[in-house]
């Protein structure tokens, strides 16, 4: 039961049970204004939880935002730029969501804590007030009736009559403000069921609109975060591909590990322990340093390194060297060891030491030492074995009769070339396709005795067994270019460009099998192959390196998003001619992996190399002067002292002139190199220059990147263009010049006024007063 009315009829009467009952309204207001206290205090606490909340989100976004993946190799796929991105989106999402929390809070001191200190303190207040005057008059009437009940009946009437009216008085302002206290009581009783609740109905409506902000933020996100989803299947997906290809190199190398040596520029290089000699009373000590030798200079690099020590690089030493002799047994008193004399230092040889006899003997023959074996130290590249399977009419035939088994029989099948096969039937099913007789009978449509598992397989196995990757060494590295920059639609057009100049019978392979994987990925909601999934599977069936490396494993993802576009661009890139504007880029394949392309020592004149062959003619920029493409004019443009910029470029060719009829080297004298875009150019029409090579976005260790990332700025007279920049560089390998324009160096070698040359690969600096080339993979700028 509830608190019972207060009656003003009782104010006269002042009954124990009327003042029970005050008492009772008294406890209860008593007990909200206890309650009100210790709500303002937990809400002051809420508000400070909050912000405490807001901090840590917002130090967590701030984390997020200032965290950047490192990525191996020179470039990401538009998976990874998107998964690298999702940090800082995340980070603007949670911003966003903590601008809605401070809102939220600021609303909770405005809606709830001062209403509810405002309601306790003007109407709880003013109760306590009037309590206070109550019970003051309560013990004053009481106090006089009690004084004035008293008084002697002797005393005089006039006394008596005056003593009377005063206690009169005095009992009708009691119940007067009795009257008013019992009033305010009710009152308050009843003014605090809203007075109350409405402060605590804004508080919820804030929180309600804060997580209805949530909401909406999250549905903003979550378009984000589904494409999000599928970059980070994809990336997964090219992971798992990636790891497979990386643990056979690895198990490969493990197991024979000479015979996957990578390829380098010195005769000789590795660990030797060097015997430095002390004075008499300390004897000597032997360094272990990193050992180079190139036998054509006949120059010994010696560079002390200590691992335990945190990897501290010393000072190195080179030597010319005149002999090398290996130590008796008996005359020394370490294993494997043999002397290197110097030419400058005759008599004073110095001993080194290999870690093993086998190592010692290496070392002998590349030095030219006594029990030479013969035995290369650097091997070159192993080709991989040649199967039988060709690019024939049979090879046409057997291919043809998979995809059409694939697409009669098993065209939904899920997983499709994901799943495989048993490997002794893959194998029995690909004799049999290889052999004339039994291939015309095989009926792989209507047979049930092979599954589609099997045959998907045996077509996988076959394009892996051709004598090369169908898309071809010498082009893998031009189709992976694209893939690592410019637009999708630049990609596309550079793809278009290549695939046409793939030999006949490879494009026509390559167009039988694109035209059933754009079938199978139609398909992709029953097969649940996406085109991703199919750049996946087929990525490395179609391209491999020739040289198998973690770099070149690294670039496998590459190679998928090429597939990816072959299958989403298969009508245009096999039914339509290429753009004619696109420049035939440099083929990076046949370079070394350390070094560009160097000059020959016969002035004026390149040893044969793949060279950028861009079939160009120069149209002026202003449109006034005479068509360089016609053949009066076609001479007098190439040999005119200023160049139009190579945006202007369009593709002609001097009439009629073959390429493939002229000597080496004299297309590409046939057009200045420094008038020839760069790849990235092409990519990015929109970029009014190509990085420099002191552009920091473009890495200086990216071998691969030399022949399309470098402005080509004019030496001599000409001006460089605007976008390069002088730099200073360092020489982290030594170099030998093979040409008097190139600059010969040692280790740590200062250069000054780096820039770069018109050679691909190469840059331009000035060492000890003589300017001349330098190779871009040995030194770093500074």
């Amino acid at each position: 039961m509830g608190l019972q009315p207060l009656e003003f009829s009782d104010c006269y009467l002042d009954s124990p049970w009327f003042r029970e009952r005050i008492r009772a309204h008294e406890a209860e207001l008593e007990k909200t204004n206890k309650f009100i206290k210790e709500l303002i205090k937990d809400g002051k606490n809420l508000i400070a939880a909050t912000k405490s909340l807001s901090a840590a989100q917002r130090k967590f976004a701030h984390s997020l935002r200032d965290f950047k993946f490192e990525f191996i190799g020179d470039a990401e796929t538009d998976d990874e730029r998107c998964i690298d991105a999702s940090l800082r989106e995340f980070s603007n999402f949670l911003k966003n969501l903590e601008e809605q929390r401070e809102i939220m809070a600021l609303s909770v001191t405005e809606t709830l804590i001062k209403p509810l200190e405002k309601f306790r303190k003007e109407q709880l207040g003013a109760v306590k007030e009037e309590k206070k005057k109550f019970d003051k008059e309560t013990e004053k009437n009481y106090s006089l009736i009690d004084k004035h009940l008293n008084l002697s009946a002797k005393k005089k009437d006039s006394h008596l009559q005056e003593a009377d009216i005063q206690v009169e008085q005095n009992r009708q302002h009691f119940y007067e403000l009795s009257l008013e206290y019992v009033c305010k009581l009710q009152e308050i009783q009843e003014r605090k069921k809203f007075e109350f609740v409405e402060p605590m109905l804004s508080f919820f409506q804030g929180m309600f609109t804060f997580y209805h902000q949530g909401h909406e933020l999250a549905k903003d996100f979550n378009h984000y975060k589904m494409e999000l989803q599928i970059n980070i299947q994809n990336t997964r997906n090219r992971f798992e591909g990636t790891r497979s290809e990386v643990e056979d190199l690895m198990n490969k190398i493990r197991q024979n590990p000479k015979d996957h040596k990578r390829a380098s520029q010195f005769t000789a290089e590795g660990y030797l322990y060097v015997q430095e000699k002390r004075p008499a009373p300390f004897g000597s000590s032997w360094v272990k340093h990193y050992c180079m030798y190139r036998k054509a200079a006949k120059k010994f690099n010696m560079i002390p390194f200590e691992h335990r020590s945190g990897g501290k690089l010393g000072d190195g030493e080179v030597i010319f060297l005149k002999e090398c002799t290996k130590r008796p047994a008996d005359s020394i008193d370490r294993r494997f060891c043999f002397d290197v004399e110097a030419a400058d230092r005759p008599g004073v040889p110095v001993t080194v030491q290999a870690f093993s006899e086998e190592e010692r003997k290496q070392w002998l023959e590349a030095l030219g030492g006594k029990e030479a074996l013969f035995h290369s130290f650097n091997r070159a590249i192993i080709p991989r074995p040649e199967g039988s399977a060709q690019l024939d009419k049979m090879g046409f035939t057997i291919i043809r009769k998979c995809i059409s088994a694939v697409e009669t029989r098993g065209i939904n099948d899920q997983g499709l070339y994901r799943v495989v096969g048993v490997s002794s039937k893959v194998q029995r099913l690909l004799s049999m396709l290889m052999d004339v007789k039994t291939c015309n009978e095989l009926d792989l449509e209507n047979s049930v005795d092979w599954e589609v598992k099997t045959i998907t397989s045996a077509l996988k196995q076959y394009l892996r067994s051709l004598p090369e990757p169908l898309m071809t060494y010498e082009l893998h590295g031009d189709f992976i270019i694209p893939a690592k920059s410019g637009s999708p639609e630049s990609r596309v057009s550079a793809i278009h460009f290549l695939v046409h100049k793939l030999p006949e019978k490879n494009k026509e392979m390559l167009d039988i099998l694109v035209k059933h994987l754009t079938n199978v990925s139609n398909h992709s909601k029953q097969n649940l192959m996406t085109v991703a999934n199919l750049g996946v599977v087929f990525g490395p069936t179609l391209m491999r390196p020739q040289e198998e490396t973690v770099a070149a494993i690294m670039d496998l993802k590459f190679q998928n998003i090429v597939v990816e576009i072959l299958i989403e661009n298969h009508e245009k890139i096999f039914r339509t001619p290429p753009d004619a504007t696109f420049p035939e880029p440099v083929s990076l394949s046949a370079s070394p992996p350390h070094a560009p392309p160097r000059q020959s020592k016969r002035q004026g004149q390149r040893i044969k190399r793949p060279v950028a062959v861009y079939n160009l003619c120069l149209e002026p920029e202003d449109g006034d002067g005479p068509n360089p493409c016609k053949e009066d004019t076609f001479t007098s443009c190439l040999d005119s002292p200023s160049s139009p910029s190579p945006t202007t470029a369009v593709a002609h060719g001097p009439p009629g002139t073959d390429r493939n009829h002229l000597p080496d080297g004299d297309w590409a004298s046939a057009v200045p190199s420094q008038t020839r875009p760069s790849m990235v150019q092409w990519l990015n029409p929109q970029s009014p220059t190509t990085p420099s090579v002191c552009d920091p976005a473009v890495p200086p260790s990216s071998p691969k990147l030399s022949a399309f990332s470098f402005s080509l700025p004019a030496t001599g007279a000409d001006k460089a263009p605007e976008s390069v920049v002088s730099r200073k560089a360092r020489a982290v390998y030594p170099c030998e010049a093979e040409h008097s324009s190139e600059l010969s160096f040692e280790i740590g070698a200062i250069f000054e006024d780096v820039q770069t040359s018109r050679e691909p690969g190469w840059l331009e600096g000035t060492l000890n007063g003589k300017r001349g080339l330098i190779p871009q993979n040995y030194v770093k700028l500074l």
